[in-house]
């Protein structure tokens, strides 16, 4: 019987380029849609809390997405768990689209829950470039396809906000529904490419060429290692791993600065009179520091020790909320520079955060330790985005912004402790 071992590097190579030509409609629609939430929800409701409660429930709807998305993959591959979050997006841009036709706040709640499991669905995408990258390529393919999806994402709140709803306008629809039906068409889009190309899958695949990878001892302990670990199982085996849990750390802090500042800035800025395609600029020059530089982060990553990354990731934060939090809402230089800085933070935390994760653990054992670790990850954003609603209304913009770069400096001390507890040995 004659055996063939798979060209992996072809295989991985066709791999990041279809994952790139998915995920890049898939951010649009999820960068469109958050965009305009919180103002399709104030014009509903007139409320600053609600609109932020809307806002977030993209963030919670990819937290709750996370865990069974990421065992749906484990036993069933990255292509299937793909297209299904894709296509619950979409039903949830229809649900969207529907809510500000008739002005029902609780559709729109509905429906941004939809499109936040797009958006986990977005975030597990990273982890199916991984699967079959070599190590010391690991971060720069992560970063390559968090780069691929700036295309989509810094044009969606552009798009979403302006010749969307010009379009949405022309048809006698409100302006504010245009980039839900821009959000149903691209996460289709997405969800189609995914379904046709991506063969063979990744995960399967780099778990069959892993069969013989040791098991870690969380999961060890039990006894039919062919049934899905339980949710618990996954926790304990990041936090039984040092650098697991810098990772999710890292991961879990980068994503709550950046949503509390970011769910608010349109809503600040609105206060100040600016003009809808000016917010829309500031959020699409944000994805652009989230985005673009992905490549080049991936570079340092892979060639410099994480902990320094991860401490940079802390720095740019807290300079990036200083920058917002002096800013008046009339004003938007400040605003333009810190959400700018604050996005290249949170993709120093999260690349070098999911390169971390990826090598911490053998192929069979990922997908559920990665759900764990995402939804620890979205989790913390949408904690952060629901109270960066009330503390804005309870105190300020300028408040919130300076405390949650205060926040980001936890990284910096997270990545100090292991040269620490080395120094003491």
């Amino acid at each position: 019987m004659i055996t063939t071992t798979p060209d992996t590097e072809a295989i991985q190579r066709r791999t990041l380029i279809v994952l790139m030509l998915s995920v890049g409609p898939a951010g649009m629609g999820m960068a469109g849609g958050f965009s305009a939430t919180s103002l399709a929800a104030e014009d509903i409701t007139g409320s600053d809390g609600l609109a932020t409660l809307a806002a977030t429930m993209i963030s919670i709807g990819g937290a709750i997405a996370a865990v069974p998305l990421a065992r749906y993959m484990a036993a069933n591959g990255r292509r299937p768990g793909l297209r299904i979050g894709w296509t619950v997006a979409g039903i949830g841009s229809l649900v969207a689209f529907v809510s500000v036709l008739a002005d029902i706040y609780p559709l729109l709640v509905a429906g941004a829950f939809a499109i936040g499991v797009g958006n986990g669905t977005n975030l597990a995408a990273r982890y199916a470039a991984a699967d079959l990258a070599p190590p010391d390529r690991r971060a720069r393919t992560i970063g390559l396809l968090v780069w691929a999806s700036s295309i989509g994402s810094v044009l969606g709140p552009t798009v979403a906000l302006g010749p969307t709803g010009w379009f949405a306008e022309q048809l006698d629809l409100p302006r504010l529904s245009g980039p839900y039906l821009m959000g149903a068409l691209v996460f289709a889009v997405a969800g189609l490419v995914v379904q046709v190309k991506l063969r063979p899958d990744p995960l399967t695949l780099a778990t069959s060429l892993s069969a013989s990878a040791p098991v870690a001892p969380a999961l060890i302990e039990r006894h039919d290692m062919d049934a899905k670990p339980r949710l618990v199982d996954s926790f304990t085996a990041i936090a039984r791993h040092q650098m697991a849990l810098i990772a999710v750390g890292a991961m879990a802090v980068g994503q709550a600065v950046m949503v509390a500042i970011m769910t608010v800035t349109p809503l600040h800025m609105d206060d100040g009179h600016h003009e809808t395609q000016i917010i829309g600029l500031v959020i699409s020059l944000h994805i652009v520091g989230m985005f673009f530089f992905a490549p080049v982060v991936g570079w340092f990553v892979d060639r410099l020790p994480t902990e320094a990354m991860v401490a940079a990731a802390g720095v740019i934060l807290f300079v990036g909320g200083e920058m917002a939090s002096h800013t008046d809402p009339a004003d938007s230089l400040g605003v333009f520079v810190g959400l700018f800085l604050i996005g290249l933070g949170w993709s120093f935390a999260m690349i070098a955060g999911s390169s971390l994760l990826t090598g911490s653990f053998p192929a069979h054992e990922r997908a559920n330790v990665q759900g764990a670790a995402d939804f620890t990850m979205v989790a913390s954003g949408a904690v952060a985005g629901l109270a960066s609603g009330v503390i804005v209304e309870q105190s300020s913009f300028g408040s919130l912004s300076h405390w949650a770069g205060v926040a980001a400096l936890s990284l910096v001390v997270a990545a100090l402790y292991p040269l620490a507890t080395t120094w003491r040995r």
